[in-house]
């Protein structure tokens, strides 16, 4: 299958950064939703300051568009310090952390995201510099090669990551904080169409963000890019967005009432006609639908398995009662 942009994905488009820099949110009192993370996250922070020392490091795992990003410039702002920004694929080689490291500032905040996609060689080089400050560095080869402490500020290391089973123990044990960020529910997510639309200079009706927030999987970003969509469709009109509108514009974008996209149904709908509604294998699926299995597994399957409309088993996925009866199949008797 062609590597189409859905609108219900949560990994972030490379042009969506600007507005989504727009509405994102700049305290703890306008991010919405994770109400015992914010809580003890603003105790570690106020006795960080209090001690005048530099926070723990900390470790944010959850699936994508949940705000871990976020969390990362607010904490910046409220340590009130700068934020470094990049990601565990950039770097790829020693040098390219050391020439971050060496140019850190005191109590600045290293933020990277997609943390477990490092190059093990990386991840090894940071341990010392987590614990204490000091980046090994290897000067010649051979024989003469000799290793040298080059000592780095005192800094926080805010590590992102969608895949948190894939960190190894060394690394994921020095971080002080491990936090984890939920899906959202609707109400939270209304607040959230509420806020962006107010920012956007848009009236939306309080339906209409329910409406937004009931098709949104539970994820901020989709809310926002769900929005702007809905906004296209108000402008043409009257420039208000209603819940018609709204309805209108979200089924135009083939975004069902459960959130579902037309491949979400396609996945269910290939396993209840080809194999019976399961079990099934991932890689057997990937092949009915063209898909790779990884892609399947890391962006379809997590929100269908947590929506109740897959289970998976020992010996593949098996599509819910749920699922049938949203598709609107009738469940036949099993034959596994």
């Amino acid at each position: 299958m062609d590597e189409l942009k859905r609108i219900t994905e949560t990994s972030k488009y490379i042009e969506e950064d600007k507005t989504e820099n727009s509405l994102r949110p700049q305290s703890f009192n306008d991010f919405i939703g994770q109400k015992k993370l914010k809580r003890n996250l603003k105790i570690f922070i106020e006795a960080s300051k209090k001690r005048h020392e530099t926070l723990d490091h900390c470790l944010f795992y959850a699936p994508p568009g949940l705000g871990k990003t976020t969390l990362s410039h607010i904490i910046a702002k409220e340590m009130g310090c700068n934020l470094r920004i990049t990601s565990g694929p950039v770097l790829e080689k020693i040098g390219d952390l050391a020439a971050i490291l060496t140019n850190l500032s005191e109590g600045e905040i290293f933020f990277i995201d997609e943390i477990h996609r490092m190059n093990h060689l990386v991840e090894e080089s940071l341990y010392p510099v987590m614990e204490d400050f000091e980046l090994d560095i290897i000067i010649g080869q051979g024989p003469s090669a000799k290793t040298i402490k080059l000592p780095v500020p005192r800094f926080t290391l805010v590590g992102a990551t969608t895949r948190a089973g894939l960190l190894s123990s060394p690394l994921r044990d020095r971080f002080g904080i491990i936090e984890h960020l939920a899906f959202y529910d609707v109400k939270e997510l209304i607040q959230i169409a509420n806020r962006s639309a107010m920012i956007m200079n848009i009236s939306i009706d309080e339906k209409a963000s329910e409406e937004i927030a009931r098709r949104s999987r539970g994820t901020p970003r989709i809310v926002n890019r769900l929005l702007k969509r809905v906004r296209d469709f108000a402008e043409i009109k009257d420039g208000k967005i209603t819940y018609t509108t709204a309805k209108e514009a979200l089924n135009a974008l083939e975004v069902d009432s459960a959130g579902l996209d037309k491949i979400d149904r396609l996945i269910l709908t290939v396993i209840i006609e080809k194999f019976n509604g399961g079990p099934v294998g991932i890689d057997t699926i990937a092949s009915a639908i063209s898909e790779e299995s990884d892609t399947i597994a890391d962006i379809y399957e997590p929100y269908l398995i947590k929506s109740g409309f897959i289970a998976r088993t020992p010996r593949g996925r098996v599509v819910t009662e749920i699922g049938y009866k949203h598709i609107g199949k009738v469940k036949q008797v099993n034959k596994y």
